[in-house]
């Protein structure tokens, strides 16, 4: 029996070493993924992780969204609400609204006009991008995508601070209307923030997805076209999809978003109503003459007054007039004045005309009517102004504006759905999303050609690589068919005729890439007995509507015999058929055909185009007139096969370079003081909480009845000892000095808490064996009655039970035990183990006497020692 019991605690044992195992080689990689609807003034954060579908990440204000703004002072950095805290005092070491200026050249429009709204800081050019860079100090200078990579990376924080677990992988929103440029620069700004970023989703197709995902059962097979209308803070986007279901190979009918027209304003926003409320403000306080001095030249002074303006937007969205007011807006002079909705609307006039601007662009470029959209959704903070839905319900000629989506969330909520269907880590259901490319782009290359005369001349040819509004992701080939040596071609924008003048302008460089091709005579020389068939350029336009040249490959296609094969199996299997007049029916069903497959072959794509003319489409084989001749007439098969060669490619960016790997560098080094220093105020905060709680607790009576009087004053004066240390040098010392003076005062106190959690468990520890010696009593009784003729356990084994309830008894009721007595003083720490250990031992016999109920069929007879190896009864064990 007791060999029996061994041979099964064995076992289980080893499944439990075995499951310990499994559990510590799982890996340990984090699956939580994120989202940034990244504005122009405000972010959105949000996470998805296992038992957390969708949510909206608070920041440490516990707001659900947060200022896209950095603070740079000498020996720290703020982000959100704290560094705009500082703005109204220090403009200068704050920067914001940097959107604006990704991508851009220094004498692009858009950057004289931030150095026009916020004259503060000191804007200079990088000769080597020729964009602008922030001179912060004659040290430390800093890039729109360095500082777009700091404010990035707090969101990374905030996102994992909230899901309590590491975070790489995100979808960062940008606005439809950026360009290859400033994509490229927010993917930059990511890098540098540590992110892996999935994709790049536009902003209105995130919104877009956010309202079907949450409407599935309303699409069907019938088209619905849905206008979104988002005005933010710094551009406004009119798009429209539709919505209806599709039929997949992969995974039958599923519900698609096609993005069919986009038009947009990229300064028409709520910051320029703010800008000129603001400025409307320092004329009245220009006006009271309080002061002899400008308010527009005190650059704090302005500052407070956009923060009063912005307030003011928001209040006359709901009020008819409002009371303004700012104390020491300047020289210790407060100031108070009365703004009405009127007065606001008057000085917007000419922005509220440009509302209607994006939904004629949008319609032109779907062509359709207004007839055709079933409903118009406001999206954007700023369509909360009354007097722009007032222009836009008369726009588009419907009843009503739809207010049906979290106008503030939608971004950030579809982006992070994206977020959860790019991840391996999570299962979805699937949601097609077909996007748009807004800007077309081209391919253009300059060939010699000889006229009939024979003058040669240089021709220059332009071919669409995507058109406007083409879906993407999508990748194309162009062929090149009449170069044999090394040539150069341009990627360059399309024709960008639907801008304006002034878009154009902002839009910068409409040429993107100059790719110069080696190697191209190279290949013909080594591939001299082969037909050439072009040079091959792969694109690929990703997820995040950025393009990629993958590779170029010089493609040759040979005539090689092929070996007859006839006396196969296979071969004669089908002949057979093929006599039977199964023919070609039953190879179609089952497959049948070349088993062999073709050596080198270019990989399929989504779209070819021939650089120079239209390629012919191959010919098909003549397979079936030839099975009709005899076997012996018929000629050997010949097997075409394609030979590529990859063809080194330089690259030129013709708009805005990179930043380089130094420059990103520099940021590391203000990330890791950034992480010393909070990991110092962590510890300051954790020394200072432990001594003030701990002298608290010192008088409790919990703590108090379990220490002595000596120990008590021993704990008192190391607490204030260390609390005068405090008040001396500690907020001073260095972060090892104050862990090393936490530690200390822990591991003095510890035995003290020990003591306390003891006392709490004891009444349960107690209740416990108090039941079990109940239920082992009975039970020794019970079995004791059992006539000894159907007696299944031992004697010996009985009086070792019986041995076990009266020692544990002894223990449970010590001489001179009294309740009220603090039980650490009673027994010492070895008690308790030993009484863990016997309620151990008693709760193995019940399940030594259930395993031996269950597996003894007959009584055992002439019994009286125990089984050799017993050594699981025996006390010491």
């Amino acid at each position: 029996f007791v060999s029996f019991l061994q041979v099964t605690m064995r076992e289980r044992l080893s499944l439990w070493a075995v499951f310990c195992l499994l559990v510590a080689f799982l890996p340990s990689q984090t699956v939580a993924v994120m989202s940034v609807d990244l504005g122009s003034e405000w972010m959105k954060i949000a996470i998805v992780k296992p038992g957390v579908p969708m949510e909206i990440a608070l920041n440490k204000e516990s707001r659900r969204k947060t200022p896209v703004a950095v603070c740079l002072k000498e020996n720290e950095r703020l982000f959100g609400d704290g560094a705009l805290g500082v703005a109204v005092k220090n403009p200068k070491v704050v920067y914001r609204f940097l959107q604006s200026i990704l991508g851009k050249t220094a004498d692009n429009p858009q950057v004289a006009q931030y150095q026009k709204h916020f004259p503060e800081h000191q804007m200079q050019r990088d000769e080597k991008r020729g964009t602008v860079f922030f001179k912060f100090s004659e040290e430390l200078q800093y890039t729109p995508e360095e500082l777009l990579g700091m404010i990035l990376n707090y969101s990374r924080g905030l996102a994992q601070d909230f899901a309590e677990q590491l975070i790489k992988d995100a979808v960062i929103t940008v606005p439809a209307c950026f360009n290859q440029a400033e994509r490229r620069a927010v993917l930059q700004a990511a890098h540098i923030a540590g992110l892996k970023v999935l994709q790049l989703i536009n902003d209105n197709t995130a919104v877009a997805l956010n309202y079907g995902v949450f409407r599935r059962k309303d699409i069907n097979s019938t088209a619905q076209n849905i206008m979104f209308y988002d005005m933010g803070s710094g551009s406004t986007t009119a798009t429209i999809v539709t919505y209806q279901t599709v039929k997949t190979k992969e995974s039958g009918t599923q519900p698609q978003l096609q993005i069919r027209g986009v038009g947009f304003d990229r300064t028409l926003g709520g910051f320029e109503m703010e800008l000129r409320l603001r400025d409307h403000l320092a004329k009245l306080f220009n006006e009271k003459k309080k002061s002899k001095k400008d308010v527009r030249e005190n650059l704090r002074a302005m500052a407070k007054l956009l923060k009063e303006a912005q307030r003011l937007k928001t209040v006359l969205s709901a009020n008819a007039e409002h009371m303004a007011q700012i104390e020491g807006l300047m020289d210790d002079i407060d100031f108070k004045a009365k703004v009405t909705r009127s007065e606001f609307e008057a000085l917007c006039e000419d922005l509220f005309d440009r509302v209607p601007g994006p939904v004629k662009e949008a319609l032109a470029d779907a062509e359709m009517s207004m007839d055709e959209i079933d409903q118009v959704i406001l999206v954007g903070g700023s369509t909360r102004v009354p007097r722009v839905q007032d222009v836009l319900l008369k726009a588009v000629g419907k009843e009503e504006l739809s207010k049906n989506i979290n106008a503030d969330e939608a971004a950030a909520m579809g982006a992070v759905y994206q977020a959860a269907a790019l991840s391996k880590a999570f299962k979805v259901k699937p949601f097609l999303v077909r996007d748009a490319a807004v800007f077309p782009i081209q391919v253009e290359f300059s060939r010699e050609t000889e006229e009939e005369d024979g003058v040669k001349t240089m021709k220059h040819n332009k071919r669409i690589l995507f058109q406007r509004m083409a879906p993407y992701p999508q990748r194309k080939v162009i062929t090149f068919n009449r170069y044999m040596d090394d040539f150069v071609f341009y990627i360059n924008y399309g024709d960008l005729g639907f801008l304006s003048e002034q878009d154009l302008k902002v839009f910068g460089s409409q040429n993107l890439t100059t790719v110069k091709l080696s190697g191209v005579g190279s290949s013909f020389k080594k591939h001299s007995d082969a037909e050439s068939k072009g040079i091959k350029a792969h694109f690929n336009m990703d997820e995040s509507g950025v393009l990629i040249l993958d590779r170029v490959e010089s493609v040759f296609e040979t005539i090689v015999e092929e070996k007859e094969e006839e006396s196969t199996l296979t071969s004669k299997f089908w002949k057979c058929l093929k006599m039977l007049y199964l023919g070609n029916t039953i190879s179609s069903l089952f497959g049948g055909g070349s088993s062999e497959p073709t050596a080198n072959v270019t990989e399929p794509v989504t779209g070819e185009t021939d650089a120079e003319k239209a390629e012919k489409p191959e010919e098909k084989s003549d397979g079936d007139k030839a099975e009709e001749k005899e076997e012996d007439k018929k000629p050997k098969p010949q097997k075409k096969s394609k030979i590529s060669e990859d063809i080194t490619v330089g690259l030129e960016v013709n708009d805005v370079l990179d930043p380089s790997t130094e420059d990103m560098e520099v940021l590391q080094d203000l990330t890791d003081r950034d992480l010393e220093k909070q990991e110092r105020e962590k510890i300051l905060n954790s020394l200072e909480a432990f001594i003030f709680e701990t002298q608290d607790k010192l008088y409790q009576d919990e703590y108090l009845a379990v220490v002595t009087e000596e120990e008590k004053e021993q704990i008192t004066g190391k607490l204030s000892e260390a609390s005068n240390w405090m008040d001396e040098e500690g907020y001073a010392a260095g972060t090892k000095e104050l862990k090393e003076k936490l530690s200390e005062l822990k591991k003095l106190c510890k035995a003290m808490f020990f003591r306390v959690e003891e006392r709490k468990k004891w009444p349960d520890s107690l209740a416990a064996l108090d039941s079990i010696l109940n239920h082992s009593t009975i039970f020794l009784k019970s079995v004791r009655l059992i006539p000894e003729s159907d007696q299944i356990f031992t004697e010996v084994e009985l009086k070792t039970l019986e041995r076990v309830i009266n020692e544990t008894m002894v223990c449970n009721n010590p001489p001179n035990h009294h309740h009220h007595i603090p039980v650490s003083f009673i027994f010492p720490h070895e008690f308790h183990a030993n009484m863990r250990f016997t309620l151990h031992v008693l709760l193995c016999f019940f399940n030594v006497f259930f395993c031996c109920r269950l597996g003894r069929t007959r009584p055992l007879q002439n019994r009286t020692n125990p089984p050799p190896h017993s050594c699981f009864f025996h006390p010491s064990s």
